[in-house]
């Protein structure tokens, strides 16, 4: 156990989050989508190849979390929504590295769990946007920034295009043989602050992580010709929580 865990907020007291299946079960994991979609991976180089990292990607469809997890160029623990932490599934989500999330309450243990990885050196991926929507980060929670705040870990954008075709649900697929780019973008630093880290901080180191975001975001559109899905159907948008991951998961 090293000194970092016991910092504020204190990543000692949870469960360090599996890796086993999260390293083994990539490649064939990546063999198995791209039998059934030209999955084409941009800007690699921009990821550290050590040390940690927090990928912060928008989010257009189901399939997002598990691209992200698979192709990324290193192994990454997803921050997934815990509704999707259920029977088998659940078993296999964990088991695979993802860390359950409650979106709709804090969740100390959640941030608690991804700070354990950064300071283990590793990868965690999180949903600025909070769920599945338009892609266009108009609306921005705080846990990314936070996370980068509390561990000093670069944060790298991710842009997905093409997880979910234009008029296409929250939980619909492509269509088989169909084009998904992600784009790694170029990394977003910021300085560790130590505790107590205060709202003002974490308010505005979100809003340039944001901007960031969306200069990279028009940057995948640019270089791949390709554009959002556009907005889920009126009557298939979730509420947007006010908490999750954000400064009040863990003081």
């Amino acid at each position: 156990m090293t000194d970092a865990h016991l910092a504020r907020p204190r990543s000692d007291r949870v469960k360090s989050a599996p890796r086993a299946l999260l390293h083994s079960l990539r490649p064939v994991a990546r063999w198995l989508f791209r039998r059934r979609y030209d999955v084409r991976v941009h800007g690699a180089g921009h990821v550290p190849t050590s040390g940690p990292v927090i990928f912060a990607s928008n989010h257009v469809g189901v399939i997002d979390g598990p691209l992200l997890a698979i192709f990324a160029p290193r192994p990454v623990h997803v921050l997934t929504k815990m509704e999707m932490f259920r029977g088998p599934l659940g078993w296999f989500l964990w088991r695979s590295g993802q860390v359950p999330l409650d979106r709709y309450n804090p969740d100390p243990r959640a941030v608690k769990t991804c700070i354990r990885a950064l300071r283990e050196g590793r990868t965690v991926g999180i949903y600025p946007e909070g769920s599945r929507g338009a892609g266009d980060l108009e609306r921005f929670h705080r846990g990314a920034a936070y996370l980068a705040l509390v561990s000093g870990a670069p944060v790298v954008p991710v842009t997905t295009l093409g997880s979910r075709e234009p008029g296409g649900t929250s939980g619909s697929l492509p269509t088989g043989g169909a084009a998904v780019d992600i784009v790694f973008g170029e990394t977003y630093r910021v300085d560790a602050t130590p505790w107590p880290r205060t709202r003002e901080q974490v308010e505005k180191a979100s809003l340039l992580l944001r901007e960031h975001m969306l200069v990279q975001l028009d940057l995948a559109r640019a270089s791949t010709g390709r554009d959002l899905p556009g907005p889920l159907p009126p009557t298939d948008v979730d509420p947007d929580p006010a908490t999750g991951v954000t400064d009040e998961g863990a003081p």
